[in-house]
């Protein structure tokens, strides 16, 4: 007769842990559709490479197409998911490394992506205009590398604050790291936060506000704490000075391997990169805003200061950023353990579904402002309105502004 196999009892041990943790995470397998993200990237970029001349500017516009066109679709067909891990779940999920392992395996392959696409940039053969819309297409890719970076942002380790920022290194971001988890957790959805877009503020006044606000904060707020340690801002402990000298070294490393031809390319995927994030951002927040307390200071964050969702597959690509609130109650707490809230206001879909529509102001209000309205119950000053068009929206839904004294 044959002897019984003998299993490995720690083997046995980590089998059973991992198919205790399918159960409590249906989706553990399919997180892995946003590190693979650069890998369509890579995809996009190989099939501009080889394919026919007449077809090799719809590849060039891979990114864009699958960011606005197929996981929208995608994500409206495979519909949302509202469930919630309780609270035990919640401590083994959190205690579980093979999600945030996922996190940091976006980053390496973000870097095969982009330097793939400065060697197709750098080719004689490649157009200005292919160079603008591969840039596009990767910008879309490290757009989506900013949410990576906000994921390891909010850890603790020193290494996790270095590969945030390499996550941003081309995109040149950096001032991210420091903004969002000391800035805008501070103040989001209240008018001092350039973060949090405002009700009858269009993406386009949103842009420039949060860009540069953003970045202004954080020198600010990387200068106090340089300070308080009795150093200046021109010190080498200075993180922001770390992150841009990392993006800087980046992209003249890029210059001097392929040339000045890959420049258009470069300053593409950074605008377009960046400019995607920040839309995400206008939606986040839009219209949403902390009431003040009597003693003049702003209530805390709850889970009504942020629009969430529920849509499965733009949760998958985006770490579940959609369950803002959960993440803004509990900034530390990793993506896969985030949870829904019910007295959240909701968006009518996806991330991924809005972007357009946020592009396009008269179809956003159209689709946002009732709902800020019907979240305030009709009390208008209850929301965070854009100063240059409150006049505007009181009239428009047949309100009177209290701050305005009558006559």
């Amino acid at each position: 007769m044959n002897a019984p196999v003998k299993v490995d009892p720690s083997l046995e041990d980590a089998i059973q842990a991992t198919k205790s943790m399918r159960e409590i995470d249906r989706k553990r397998y399919l997180w892995m559709i946003s590190p693979a993200l650069p890998v369509l990237g890579i995809g996009i970029l190989a099939g501009y490479q080889f394919s026919p001349r007449p077809i090799k500017k719809i590849f060039a516009l891979g990114g864009p197409l699958l960011l606005h066109v197929i996981i929208p679709t995608i994500d409206t067909l495979i519909g949302k998911d509202a469930s919630n891990p309780s609270v035990e779940e919640i401590k083994q999920l959190e205690n579980d490394p093979y999600y945030a392992r996922l996190v940091k395996t976006f980053i390496p392959l973000q870097y095969i992506a982009n330097v793939y696409a400065c060697y197709l940039t750098s080719r004689k053969q490649t157009s200005f205009l292919d160079k603008i819309l591969l840039g596009i297409s990767m910008g879309a890719i490290n757009g989506i590398a900013v949410n990576t970076a906000h994921e390891l942002s909010h850890k603790q380790d020193r290494i996790d604050h270095l590969l945030s920022h390499l996550a941003l290194v081309p995109t040149g971001y950096n001032h991210f790291r420091i903004e969002h988890p000391y800035g805008h957790h501070k103040r989001a959805a209240t008018p001092e936060d350039p973060a949090s877009s405002q009700m009858g503020e269009t993406f386009y006044e949103f842009w420039p506000r949060t860009v540069f606000g953003s970045l202004k904060s954080a020198i600010e707020i990387e200068t106090t704490r340089l300070k308080r340690k009795g150093k200046k801002f021109w010190s080498k402990e200075n993180e922001l000075l770390q992150g841009w000298g990392m993006s800087a070294a980046f992209h003249s490393s890029m210059l001097g391997i392929f040339g000045k031809g890959t420049l258009p390319y470069l300053v593409a995927q950074a605008f377009y990169g960046i400019s995607l994030f920040e839309i995400i951002n206008y939606i986040e927040h839009y219209g949403l805003l902390r009431q003040k307390k009597e003693n003049g200071q702003y209530e805390r964050t709850m889970p009504e200061h942020s629009w969430n969702n529920n849509n499965i597959v733009t949760n998958l690509f985006l770490y579940q950023l959609q369950r803002h609130s959960d993440h803004h109650a509990y900034p530390t707490r990793p993506f896969q353990a985030l949870r829904h809230f019910d007295e959240a206001p909701e968006l009518p879909s996806g991330y991924a579904s809005m972007l357009l529509p946020a592009m396009i102001p008269p179809l956003w209000f159209k689709m946002m402002d009732q709902r800020v309205l019907a979240h305030y119950k009709g009390d208008l000053s209850k929301a965070n309105i854009y100063p240059k068009r409150r006049a505007k929206l009181f009239a428009k839904f047949g309100l009177t502004d209290p701050t305005q004294s009558s006559e």
